[in-house]
């Protein structure tokens, strides 16, 4: 088999959604390194403005909520004035509100699907508008590895990102001779204010946004679908999908994953609930939540 050589990222046009801080913001600070044009939409713009201008290399700043169909058309036609015409799309934006499901809000519960799932179906859709005629293009959607186990004390967010990774497999699939690439990103916890007081467990130690970045980068350079971080978080699921289900709960009780979340202090949480709490759409908008995924 042939080997594949990196693609070159130099002049690529990224629009990279919940950019203004934590992952969205270390990976356009990666790819403005390897000389992309980059725009970063954030319902923040204020602290979006901030962040281009510290990164520099061009970097744009624009006003972006993804839960408004009309404020992402905005974002992305925005995108091919100022940048030309979009090469990648990265949807990261993305709350995590912890707490008991029998105990979660339905303003909460809404709020997730909207900004989780609508928010980032949304924006995959708009860009496959503009990225058919041209045949080329590559949509990344940040999942999460609870979005390949169910964990406790997030049960609404592991069901929204469940719902990313079916989503971003079924569209693969379906423009598969498109021209289109697609990756999906699937970290463990990452070290960001979305996981605030969240511990390591047995096994499973944060990670850091620079290393969810640097295997975004790689995806793009070398087109892959899965991005597991760590990598080897690849090899525990498989292995984990050929114990019995009793056995497979047994070892994330051993692991305390089971607990990782539960056992979440709520004073080093409350200043990240707070923001999601008061995250709102459109012309309700308030106090804008940072929105970042993991």
């Amino acid at each position: 088999m042939a080997k594949r050589e990196r693609r070159w990222l130099g002049g690529k046009v990224v629009a990279i959604t919940g950019g203004a801080r934590g992952i969205g913001r270390t990976t356009a600070q990666a790819l403005v390194r390897k000389g992309c044009r980059v725009a970063i939409g954030d319902l923040h713009l204020d602290l979006a403005e901030q962040t281009a201008a510290e990164l520099g290399g061009g970097t744009i700043a624009l006003p972006l909520d993804v839960t408004d169909r009309s404020s992402f058309a905005s974002f992305l036609d925005a995108v091919d004035r100022e940048l030309g015409p979009i090469d990648v799309l990265i949807n990261n934006a993305g709350i995590m509100p912890v707490t008991a499901f029998r105990e979660e809000a339905d303003d909460s519960i809404r709020r997730q699907i909207d900004i989780n799932v609508y928010g980032l179906i949304t924006g995959t859709q708009l860009a496959i508008e503009r990225m058919l005629p041209r045949h080329t293009g590559h949509i990344v959607n940040v999942a999460s590895s609870a979005g390949k186990a169910g964990v406790p004390g997030i049960a609404t967010y592991s069901g929204t990102k469940h719902a990313v990774v079916g989503f971003t497999e079924a569209i693969r699939a379906e423009l598969r001779d498109s021209g289109i690439e697609f990756s999906c990103v699937m970290p463990v916890t990452v070290n960001t204010a979305l996981t605030e007081g969240v511990a390591d467990t047995r096994g499973v130690k944060k990670v850091e946004p620079e290393e969810v970045a640097d295997e975004i980068v790689d995806a793009l350079e070398m087109p892959r679908f899965d991005v597991f971080i760590p990598r080897t978080l690849k090899f525990t699921l498989a292995a984990g999908s050929l114990l019995p289900r009793r056995w497979r709960e047994a070892v994330a009780r051993l692991m305390g994953i089971d607990k990782i979340m539960t056992e979440v202090p709520k004073s080093a949480r409350q200043a990240y609930e707070e923001r999601a709490a008061a995250s709102r759409s459109g012309a309700d908008a308030e106090k804008p939540v940072e929105r970042e995924a993991a």
